[in-house]
Parts: C-alpha cells; sequence; structure tokens
C-alpha cells in the first residue's frame, strides 16, 4: 500500500515585489506545485522570447507540469501584467486557468489548494 502526503502550502503576504509563503518571504516570482513544492519561475524562457516576461509561453509553462494538476491559478501581478499566451492555454486544455491580480490569485489559491491539485504562478511586481 502507498500513502501519498500533499503539504499544502499557504500564502500568507503579498506586497509589491514580495510574497510570503508559510511564513518565507520570497522576492523574485515564484512557482507553486500539487505538492508543496516552490521554485523560482522560469521567466527568462518567455523574456528572451518576447523581450518581456510580461507574456506566459508555452515553452517555460511546460517546464511546471511536472506534477499532476486540476487547476492553474496565475498571479498576473499586482497591476495584472502577466497573461498567459493562448498558445499556452491549449497546451493545459481541459484544465481550469484561473488569472486574476496576485493579490486576489493568493486568496483563491489559498481557498483552492485544500479541494483541488493546484499548480500557480505568481507574478510579483507589475
Amino acid at each position: 500500500m502507498r500513502f501519498v502526503l500533499w503539504v499544502v502550502m499557504m500564502i500568507d503576504k503579498v506586497e509589491f515585489g514580495k510574497i510570503v509563503i508559510q511564513g518565507r518571504e520570497y522576492s523574485h516570482d515564484v512557482v507553486l506545485y500539487p505538492s508543496g513544492k516552490a521554485e523560482r519561475r522560469k521567466k527568462w524562457i518567455s523574456k528572451e522570447k518576447y523581450g518581456t516576461s510580461h507574456k506566459l509561453d508555452p515553452e517555460e509553462l511546460k517546464e511546471y507540469l511536472k506534477e499532476d494538476f486540476e487547476v492553474l491559478v496565475v498571479g498576473t501581478g499586482i497591476y495584472g501584467m502577466l497573461s498567459l499566451l493562448p498558445e499556452s492555454k491549449k497546451l493545459i486544455e481541459g484544465k481550469e486557468i484561473i488569472e486574476r491580480p496576485t493579490p486576489e490569485a493568493a486568496q483563491l489559491f489559498n481557498e483552492l489548494r485544500e479541494k483541488k491539485k493546484t499548480l500557480a504562478i505568481f507574478h510579483i511586481t507589475c
């Protein structure tokens, strides 16, 4: 018999340029996996292609598809500048996608995380 333990991450606080997860402060964009793992967003992949990290390219998104998930929450930044490109949405067709400014996305993540396998990408500046 195999048991799987989910570590449920909680976002404590979001401010321009900062996100606090389980008491740990991050000053860079963050990806949170359903398992509870947190890592730095690989935004240079999109930036090299478009000259900005405000467009989430499918090649970047593929980097985060390591774990099964039901819903993708995208924190688009304090002012909502990050967008998931149509090609990126097509890549995860059939999955629920929620795009909101980061403070609202963090709140939704905290509500969803115990109910659904949630993958989240948070842009923490503009």
